[in-house]
This record gives C-alpha cells, sequence and structure tokens, in this order.
C-alpha cells in the first residue's frame, strides 16, 4: 500500500478567520497565534513580526508561516543552532505550540493541539529541511 504525500494548501486572505476558527475555534487568536509568534522571537532574533501565510494540509493539519524569502537563524532551547527558511520557522514555532499546548488543562483543546502537533509532523518529514526541523524541535 502506498502513502499518498501530504500536501500543503495555502489559506485564502479571506477565508483566514473561518479556516482556524473551524479548527480552533476562539483558541486560535487568544492562546495558538500569540503563543507561535512569542515563540519564533524567542528562538530567532532576526524575526520582528511579519505577515503570515496559513496552510491547511491534505492530512487535516495546519501550520503558519511568514512570508518571507529570507533565511532566518535560529537558536533553540535544546541546543540546536543553524538557518530555518520562512517556511521551516514557521513549521518548527507551530510544532513547538502545539506541543506546549497540548499540555492544556482544558482536555479538549490539549487534544486538538495534540493531534495538529502529529498531522504537522508527518508533513514536516518530507519537507526539504527536515533534518533542521527535527534539530530544533528534539
Amino acid at each position: 500500500m502506498t502513502q499518498l504525500k501530504i500536501t500543503r494548501q495555502q489559506v485564502a486572505d479571506k477565508l483566514r478567520i473561518q479556516h482556524t476558527s473551524d479548527l480552533f475555534g476562539i483558541r486560535f487568536p487568544l492562546n495558538i497565534e500569540p503563543t507561535i509568534y512569542s515563540i519564533t522571537s524567542n528562538i530567532s532574533e532576526k524575526y520582528n513580526g511579519a505577515y503570515w501565510e496559513f496552510y491547511a494540509l491534505s492530512n487535516d493539519g495546519f501550520y503558519m508561516a511568514p512570508c518571507s524569502d529570507d533565511a532566518f537563524q535560529v537558536s533553540c532551547e535544546n541546543g540546536y543552532q543553524g538557518q530555518l527558511s520562512a517556511d521551516a520557522l514557521g513549521i518548527t514555532a507551530c510544532l513547538y505550540a502545539y506541543s506546549h499546548l497540548s499540555f492544556s488543562n482544558n482536555q479538549k483543546f490539549a487534544e486538538i493541539c495534540a493531534n495538529h502537533y502529529h498531522w504537522l509532523r508527518e508533513f514536516m518529514l518530507e519537507h526539504d529541511e527536515a533534518g533542521a526541523i527535527l534539530g530544533a524541535i528534539d
């Protein structure tokens, strides 16, 4: 049995609020989005805000990434240091956020975050920068 490649599709600007609401409810603007921005600022000194693209994954996952052609130097608490593209930086920050938020006292929200962590990790394993992302998150 062959496994299908997980694909991504950019969420159109006019659908962003509805899409994230369908996935996460009010927790997206209150918890998830600010956590992702904070983590990104913490792991990359060069990051100082940006417009972020939203991506829906074919396995029901979601991630967001800064809209930039720049590479970002990152330094993580696990000792990893290296460069990531904006896309890889977004995936890394989302994985950190989902992992952290999966320990929420709200069991339903924790489960949603755990599922999104696993769906995004599956997609990430096929990414060109999978080795660097794994280094940053493990």
